[in-house]
């Protein structure tokens, strides 16, 4: 028997982003509010159809440009420090609840994208507006917004989104990702305070990630700032995983 594509429904794929960074000692997600149905005026995450010419990392890598401006890193190209080479994005999970877009049956790839304070951000496409938005306030929306949590099923992708943020800085270098090419121990430390949620003891944690082989590697400099004592500089260093790993406090 001949296949005939007309005898199936439709079907579309689509790819969905959890961009996080830490602005204000937070952990941030961009948002954008549809300005289109469905669920025109709710706050969502950025991402869009992928397109007949393109794969799952192209299409991401293009909502990833459209929405920060943000190239994706590209590990075939090697930066040489101090040198940004891109905001780290990697492949989530799949969505595919049947009813999960009312237009028609759509599964989404969801991608994490990670870089450091990013600039406010500017609405595109069918956006109504964007920002940046503390997870907890996304993910448990008060006041005017209580009744209205994220569209379709977003907030179950950004709680999983930020869970595989907390859990793989602990093993990972991946901390680093949210940082300038230069940084402090104290900037280090302040990222893993506002993706854990917790404060961290300073003295404690500087001996633990100087004295992880391949996590950090001193520049040589001190960043330019006025008054206090100076701080060493550092960069990330080659190892991908932590041993031993910087194991999250219990709260």
């Amino acid at each position: 028997m001949s296949y005939d594509p007309s005898a199936f429904p439709p079907f579309a794929v689509t790819v969905d982003l959890v961009v996080l960074t830490v602005r204000r000692h937070s952990l941030c997600a961009l948002a954008v509010r549809r300005g289109e149905p469905p669920f025109q005026g709710r706050w969502a995450l950025p991402g869009g159809f992928v397109r007949e010419d393109e794969d799952l990392t192209q299409a991401a890598a293009r909502e990833l440009l459209e929405e920060t401006g943000l190239r994706a890193h590209d590990p075939a190209v090697p930066a040489e420090p101090p040198q940004d080479n891109g905001a780290h994005l990697e492949q989530l999970a799949t969505y595919g609840d049947p009813g999960r877009d009312p237009r028609m049956r759509v599964v989404s790839v969801a991608h994490l994208a990670l870089a450091p304070d990013l600039p406010a951000p500017r609405a595109g496409g069918d956006a109504g507006e964007a920002r940046w938005a503390p997870v907890e306030e996304l993910l448990h929306p008060s006041g005017p917004e209580q009744d209205a949590p994220l569209a379709f099923d977003h907030a179950g992708i950004l709680a999983d989104g930020v869970e595989r943020a907390r859990s793989k800085i602990e093993y990972s270098s991946l901390a680093t990702a949210f940082c300038p090419p230069e940084f402090t121990v104290g900037e280090l430390r302040r990222v893993y305070e506002a993706v854990w949620g917790v404060a961290l003891d300073p003295r404690n944690f500087h001996r633990k990630v100087t004295g992880t082989p391949g996590f950090l590697v001193p520049t040589g400099g001190t960043p330019t700032r006025q008054g206090g004592r100076p701080a060493q500089l550092f960069r990330a260093g080659g190892a991908t995983l932590l041993n031993p790993p910087m194991l999250r406090p219990e709260v």
